[in-house]
């Protein structure tokens, strides 16, 4: 059993991994212990995977995230530090000030000790942390592409045996078929794709089984990318760097998932400072990166973090991928989104953003149920004029009105 006194100090910095790696055996046990005060927790939670509240460890925890879940958004906001920056950022932000790492880790078939199915961030935090406390799960085989790690890197193990928690599949409905449709007529043999998560992105894989030689290289990969690579579509033969592989930094799925990743050396997982940099991606020619968002303004604006004054979830990469998109050679940057929200009531193509997220540079194309808006090179009234046309119709009247406001150019 981990004596927590000897491993912990007041006022330390502590890095919790998150997403499909977070230690939650060994998060369950700290949460019975007596921790020093003034714990400072550095978090990348990822909503309905993540739901642990470090505040309520002891009455002086606090934590710092880069992005914000239901769970956080519940405790006590005095306590919860949220800071807005880019993944890649967030790499070299870790790169130094950690007093402590709590990881996960697992040996994989042939017995090497690997981290677990996200390390996004786990080379930033190692070169920084004095300590290093790792749950080895039992129950985890690790991924055969996964980053392996010296046990020497280790200071402490908590053993534990346990199922890794697993995403539920996207519901895809009727509005993000049709997205789906829509993006993957835009997507060509030997594009390379980076896509996140939910339902429109699970359409838009679904529906690029007439394609050929597509390549993988984004923050994450799930049950969509698995089927393109089994089934041939995703061969990576194209790529000029990583020929052959299918990079990731995390990936999200369930039993059947993690068995295939335990026998699939070809998707090969890389931090932050690899995924999501442009100096590599650039390297890649035909780079497509399909983001989300909360709204797009007639300016081409983003938000994808911010809705009726409150941050719901945060920068996260699509703005790394965006702009990585924009040097690749022949690249595209897309943001696909349903046309409404609030069961129709509001429109997402707005007048103005709540919060900018991207600027108008670093989108090329937007999608929504109701058509393609290619905004890349477009002036300031086409574009917005543009965007109008795929505004869901009962709205659009009322934004045609606006366009005359924003000036002209």
């Amino acid at each position: 059993m981990l004596d927590v006194h000897h491993l912990f100090s007041p006022g330390q910095q502590v890095y919790v991994a998150g997403s499909s790696n977070e230690p939650k055996g060994l998060l369950d046990h700290l949460a019975t212990a007596p921790l020093p005060d003034d714990l400072n927790f550095l978090h990348f939670p990822l909503p309905g995977l993540n739901t642990t509240d470090f505040t309520v460890l002891n009455p002086t925890a606090v934590v710092t995230t880069f992005f914000m879940s239901s769970t956080l958004a519940k405790a006590d906001p005095a306590r919860v530090r949220f800071l807005p920056m880019q993944m890649r950022a967030v790499f070299d932000y870790l790169s130094h000030g950690v007093d402590v790492a709590l990881l996960q880790v697992g040996f994989d078939r042939e017995g090497v000790l690997r981290m677990g199915p996200n390390v996004d961030f786990n080379a930033a935090v190692l070169s920084s942390a004095k300590t290093v406390i790792a749950e080895l799960n039992r129950g985890l085989v690790a991924p055969l592409g996964g980053i392996a790690i010296d046990p020497a890197q280790i200071d402490a193990l908590f053993e534990t045996d346990r199922g890794l928690a697993a995403m539920p599949e996207a519901r895809i409905d009727t509005a993000a078929q049709t997205i789906g449709g829509l993006v993957a007529d835009l997507i060509k043999d030997g594009d390379c794709l980076q896509t996140g998560i939910g339902a429109i992105p699970a359409a838009i894989l679904g529906q690029l089984t007439d394609k050929n030689d597509l390549g993988l290289h984004g923050g994450l990969i799930d049950s969509g990318g698995q089927r393109l690579i089994q089934e041939g579509q995703v061969t990576g033969a194209r790529k000029a760097i990583d020929s052959g592989q299918h990079i990731t930094g995390m990936a999200l799925g369930g039993a059947d998932f993690n068995d295939w990743l335990a026998e699939t050396p070809d998707v090969v997982f890389r931090g932050a400072d690899y995924t999501h940099e442009v100096s590599v991606i650039r390297r890649l020619e035909d780079f497509v990166s399909v983001n989300s968002a909360v709204e797009v303004d007639l300016f081409g604006q983003v938000n994808a973090e911010y809705a009726g004054g409150r941050q719901i979830s945060g920068t996260g990469g699509s703005v790394d991928f965006m702009r990585a998109a924009k040097a690749s050679k022949r690249g595209r940057s897309i943001v696909a989104m349903t046309a409404t929200a609030r069961g129709g009531s509001i429109s997402r193509i707005v007048p103005r953003v709540e919060m900018v997220t991207a600027l108008r540079t670093d989108v090329d194309i937007v999608v929504t149920e109701f058509g393609v808006a290619q905004i890349k090179n477009l002036p300031l009234r086409a574009r917005a004029e543009a965007l109008v046309r795929i505004a869901a119709p009962e709205f659009r009247e009322a934004l045609s009105a606006s366009i005359d406001q924003m000036g002209r150019a």
